[in-house]
């Protein structure tokens, strides 16, 4: 179309009429004259808006099951997140029902002992250079901790501490070349100095060269003058080797401890000694023996009357043997119990 002036006066009464319309269809409401042809047009025009709808939904689904995806990936994420997070609780929980058990055991030593402790956590362990076994524990001098204090776990003696800041204090382990703490034997009191040896089992030198020791006795700490830096009756070790004696005035022997000095954990600090020395009272009790089984032992005598009667004999013999039958007639079959 060209544009003249009557194409643009044909434009312009195109939309005055559009305008009327418009207008008189608001005001007409439900009411209003050309709800017909709306409809008509819905009748024409409504097949064909479904149709291309019905060839646009794969498209939408698609995009749809995009998105979900994207949605059921970030849930698989997040249960991801929650089940690593779970299991590291678990773990955690485990760790702590072990420390709860470390800390119930050292309580029931400390009081078999009547110790007063202080318990603490160790913190950091020294450099193992040179046979230097220290720890570092959360609780100094704002705690009550001095110097030269016994420091001990659940399963025995782990050391003395040595030097005490505000808040930490480093401890100097039982195991340490420049550790030495008096011992008394279990039951004999036998008296000695032991000494440690790194990794190695602790050197214990007995003041009686003719002791009567063997393998799997026991020892405590002997105590210090005034409870510093040992209290009496801590549980140091076991014996493993005795050393012949060869008529020395001294006799050593072999101790391995109690305490597992690279798996400290829990530990208490001793800031009362007990009324009175505890002696043995904090050793655990010692497993019962085993009970020997009883061995059956039989002997059978053959029969002078032939040899099918000495077969007998033996048969009736191994029955007896099994409590299936007995033979009086044989006089000379005998059960000797050993």
């Amino acid at each position: 179309m060209r544009d003249t002036r009557e194409s643009r006066l044909l434009l312009v009464l195109l939309i005055a009429i559009a305008f009327a319309l418009i207008t008189v269809d608001i005001r007409g409401g439900e009411e209003s004259p050309v709800d017909g042809a709306r409809q008509a047009a819905a009748t024409v025009f409504g097949p064909v808006e479904k149709g291309v709808a019905s060839a646009v939904d794969p498209i939408g689904n698609v995009i749809g099951a995009v998105r979900d995806s994207g949605e059921r990936h970030d849930r698989i994420g997040r249960l991801e997140q929650e089940n690593a997070a779970l299991k590291q609780r678990l773990g955690s929980d485990d760790r702590n029902r072990s420390r709860v058990r470390e800390l119930d055991t050292m309580l029931k030593k400390a009081g078999a002992g009547q110790y007063g402790i202080k318990g603490a956590e160790v913190i950091a362990i020294g450099a193992a250079q040179g046979f230097s076994w220290t720890v570092t524990i959360d609780v100094g001098s704002s705690d009550g901790i001095r110097r030269d204090m016994t420091v001990l776990n659940g399963d025995g003696l782990v050391g003395r501490v040595t030097t005490v800041g505000p808040n930490t204090s480093t401890v100097l382990l039982a195991n340490d070349p420049d550790f030495t703490v008096g011992t008394r034997m279990e039951k004999t009191n036998e008296l000695g100095f032991a000494t440690g040896q790194g990794d190695r089992p602790l050197s214990v030198q007995l003041l009686n060269g003719k002791a009567k020791v063997k393998n799997g006795d026991r020892l405590v700490t002997f105590g210090s003058q005034g409870d510093k830096p040992f209290v009496p009756g801590v549980p140091v070790g076991e014996v493993v080797r005795v050393d012949p004696s060869g008529g020395d005035l001294t006799r050593n022997i072999y101790v391995r401890p109690f305490v597992g000095f690279t798996q400290l954990d829990i530990v208490g600090v001793v800031v009362q000694a007990p009324r009175s020395d505890p002696r043995d009272t904090v050793l655990p009790p010692k497993p019962a023996a085993p009970k020997p089984t009883p061995t059956v032992t039989v002997t059978v005598t053959p029969s002078p009357n032939g040899e099918g009667e000495g077969q007998q004999a033996q048969g009736d013999a191994g029955a007896r043997a099994d409590g299936k039958g007995q033979d009086p007639a044989n006089a000379d079959g005998q059960n000797d119990v050993e």
